[in-house]
């Protein structure tokens, strides 16, 4: 073999061998579950809810975790959580199968009182009414536009949960920033509570923001299903490509918003540079 030949034969090898790294370590992040705690600090919260520990689940899109999730709940019950909150599209409207996200409710509240939003996925299905109907059943909390008050020794915060836009009509025509303003006006008041806020989509942040909410809960953007170097998401539904709100924190005046970058995929079956997580923030008196 000529020394030409050899270098060829060489840099071939080296390539096969690296693309095959490749496949391997985005297949393994695509089913190594990740936790990201996080402490948020408030001069706004009650002194009896430092500590108070909330776990978030986002977009899990009929995905299996190990058998009927374990791992995915083995994850979440080591986080020892006082609160489990589900972020909207817990099924997958392209391939929809609404016992995966049954059975993992059914579960999670025995792990701690877990409360669910939707998500634009379960507004496309016909079946959401059964899916409701099996949380319920499994003792999840469904705001479907609604408040409830989180009490701890003789102190509160206020939860509040909105649908996902896409399930009113004035949607079709693109009004998403309106439809969810309408709702949190009908759900906030004017004491000055701490307020957490579970709703699904992120892009909709300024509309959070002008509503004076404390602390938001969202997911959808799928952390930019191929995260870049220095760059962040590549691209996110409703966001496009290069989103502004793809994974993390955004905080603008008394507002904090959590996006997760979610545990299961939709159209695109895989992900790169972006393992799926579970957010546990902690809160703290600040």
């Amino acid at each position: 073999m000529s020394k030409i030949k050899k270098n060829k034969t060489i840099i071939l090898a080296a390539i096969s061998v690296c693309l095959i790294i490749l496949i391997i370590w985005i297949l393994w992040a695509n089913t190594a579950l990740e936790i990201n705690t996080h402490v948020i600090n408030s001069d706004n919260l009650p002194e009896s809810f430092s500590g108070f520990r909330i776990a978030q689940v986002s977009d899990l899109h009929n995905a299996n975790f190990g058998e009927e999730n374990e791992i995915l709940l083995e994850k979440l019950k080591e986080t020892n959580p006082d609160i489990i909150v589900i972020t909207g599209d817990l099924v997958d409207s392209r391939n929809t199968d609404i016992e995966v996200g049954i059975e993992f409710a059914k579960k999670a509240v025995e792990i701690a009182p877990t409360y669910y939003v939707t998500g634009n996925h379960e507004s496309r299905i016909s079946e959401y009414g059964t899916l409701k109907e099996g949380l319920l059943d499994a003792g999840v909390v469904v705001l479907e536009n609604e408040r409830v008050e989180l009490e701890r020794a003789g102190e509160k915060i206020v939860l509040l949960g909105v649908d996902d836009p896409s399930f009113q009509t004035s949607y079709l025509f693109g009004d998403s920033a309106s439809v969810t303003d309408s709702a949190l006006q009908e759900l906030t008041d004017e004491e000055n509570a701490y307020t957490i806020l579970l709703a699904h989509r992120p892009e909709l942040f300024k509309t959070y923001v002008e509503n004076d909410v404390d602390l938001v809960f969202c997911g959808h953007a799928h952390g930019g299903q191929f995260r870049l170097p220095f760059v962040g998401g590549l691209v996110a539904p409703n966001q496009g490509f290069f989103p502004k709100y793809d994974a993390g924190f955004y905080m603008e005046d008394n507002t904090t918003m959590v996006v997760s970058r979610g545990i299961g995929n939709s159209i695109l079956p895989l992900r790169i540079n972006n393992r799926p997580e579970i957010v546990v923030i902690e809160l703290s008196k600040r």
